[in-house]
Order: C-alpha cells, then structure tokens, then sequence
C-alpha cells in the first residue's frame, strides 16, 4: 500500500502516522503531504526518516490511500484530484459530510455501506463519532426519538494554537490566542462559528451527522458545544428518550458487547469515564448509566474519547482497514 498522509505536520495527521505504526498498518510506502511552508522537512515513521512532499508530487505518485485532515478549503479541492488519479480519500475535514453522494462511516456501523467506487469517504465529527458509538446499538434495539447532548470538548480539537494559548496561561505569559477570551480556569460556551440559528457548526454537525450515520432522519438531536481547559478527549452528557421502554441492564449489557465501546460504570466505587484516563485510548468509554427520572423512556449517559483518536486518525485507519480487508482498494 502506497499511503499519503495529507496534513501530515499538523495534530491530527501525527497521531494518523501514530496510528499507522500502531495497528502495523500495511504501509509498502509513505507520503508525508503537507503545505508549501513544510515541505522538505523531516517526519519519522517507524524509525524512518521522510521528507513532507506538496500536494501535486503528492497526487502524481498515485497513492492508493489519502488520510486527508488538512481543512475544509483543501480538501474541497485536491480530494478530487486524489481521486480523479485513482486514489481513495478518506477525509477528516467537514467539506465532505453531508454531501449525498459521499459515504459518513464509523466503521463499527456502517462500514458494510463502502463499495470500490467511494473514492471520497468522509470521516465524522470527533463529538459525533464517540456519541453515535454509544447511539448506534441503543437505536436498533429500542428506537431513538430524541437525543439531549451537551459536550465538554478538549482544546486538542481546536489543534495546536490552542493547546498553546493553554500552557501560556498556565504559566502567566502574553501569547497568540486560539480563543476570543482566556481558556485556563474558563469555559466557552462556543465550539466552531455561530451560524444564523443561534446555533454552533460544532452543534449542527451533531445534528445533521447523526441522523445521517443511524439513517434515519427521525432521529432529533439538540446540542450544546463547550470548550473546557481539557487536552485529553472529548466528555459529552448525553440525554436520549427511546420508542420503547428499556431495561438498564440490558441497556449496559448491549454497550459492553458494541466493538469498540467500554462501560466503566461502577458508581459503588466512582468508577466513570474521564478524559485523563480516555487518552491516547481508541475505544469510546460510557458510564453514569441511568434512568431519567423525568420522563418516559429516558435515559442519560456521560460518554468519553480521545477525540485526536476514536474522533478521528483512529477512525480515518479503520475504514483503510476496512477497504483492504475487503478489497475495496
């Protein structure tokens, strides 16, 4: 497999390389792609040296897997010229998401979806894929009528500048700021733009990806995205009233047995999922399982990932997993 990696410099295409080593991804070459300011410079992958090449060398040398996480605007443009030279992109930017000709994959859901002619395939949200991770089998089973999520999301998502802007406030010091007010001791309630609902893109991708991943357009989701002084993944509260009553233990039970989730909900001895212990950490860990009092059919679980992993390069490496494993590339 000759594998690019588009915005190999940045947070997320170093944990994409992470990755790649990781699972022993069957990488026969390697094309580090960033922008004109990184080329020429060095990356190291699996002990090995490369030098980071531009976009055009890049699509001249017909990978046969792109992982793209290098922004909207090039995605927009160069993911169909990957693809136009025979190279399947796997994007992790928002260009690609709700297109309707383009696949929305979690691999644990819907990955049976991917053909060989999906040769732009667009990676979720990082919130929206630890949340449908959690939706998904609790959808088959009961049906899902509506979903209540606010998210408490790493700096980490918002990429390097921010992470920044953290340890200068940590230490007292002036610096560039990723947010329009402090982030140490703080909590934004605004993740991404406002658009003219009121609502955050961070919000509507919540939203629109959800309905788009479970296929089902009756699903309705209501979110609120917060920015907390967190690096290591992303928290969500999320509140989901079903068709059918449910039982809790069956509820844990069909969490437990979902590939790639983790039940920590021990409450007898604190046992929940934090961030600190999610990190670095591929699967999606739920917890505080419980009835919602309030209402019929109610449930609220707090649900915790990586969001640099699971939310993302972890994802972006399944579906090349997926597509090698059934010869789809």
């Amino acid at each position: 497999m000759k594998v690019a990696v588009v915005g190999a410099t940045g947070m997320v295409g170093q944990v994409m390389l992470k990755v790649l080593a990781e699972r022993n991804f069957p990488i026969t070459e390697l094309l580090p792609v960033a922008s004109e300011r990184s080329v020429g410079n060095k990356i190291n992958f699996n002990n090995k040296d490369y030098e980071v090449i531009g976009l055009e060398e890049a699509v001249a040398q017909n990978p046969d897997i792109a992982l793209f996480s290098a922004g909207g605007e090039t995605s927009l443009e160069w993911a169909p010229k990957f693809a136009e030279a025979g190279t399947t992109v796997i994007d992790n930017s928002s260009a690609w998401r709700m297109h309707p000709e383009k696949k929305l994959v979690v691999p644990e859901i819907n990955a049976f979806e991917l053909t060989k002619e999906d040769k732009i395939i667009a990676n979720p949200n990082c919130s929206t894929i630890q949340m449908v991770m959690a939706l998904a089998p609790l959808h088959k089973k009961y049906g899902i009528q509506r979903v209540v999520v606010s998210t408490y999301q790493s700096i980490t998502g918002t990429g390097v500048k921010a992470v920044q802007q953290l340890e200068n406030e940590y230490k007292g010091e002036q610096g560039e700021m990723a947010y329009p007010y402090p982030i140490h001791r703080n909590a934004i309630p605004q993740c991404d733009v406002f658009e003219a609902n009121g609502y955050t893109k961070e919000e509507m991708k919540l939203t629109n990806e959800t309905k788009k991943i479970l296929k089902d357009n009756s699903v309705e989701v209501t979110a609120t995205a917060i920015r907390i002084p967190v690096v290591g993944g992303h928290s969500e509260s999320v509140n989901v009233t079903f068709k059918n009553d449910y039982d809790i233990n069956e509820v844990r039970r069909i969490l437990q047995d979902f590939p790639g989730v983790t039940v920590q909900d021990n409450t007898d001895v604190n046992t929940y999922p934090m961030p600190i212990y999610a990190e670095g950490k591929d699967d999606v860990f739920v917890g505080r399982i419980r009835r919602d009092l309030s209402q019929p059919n109610s449930l609220n679980m707090w649900i915790v990932a990586d969001n640099l992993r699971k939310g993302a390069a972890t994802n972006a490496v399944q579906i090349a997993e997926y597509l090698i494993e059934n010869d789809l590339v």
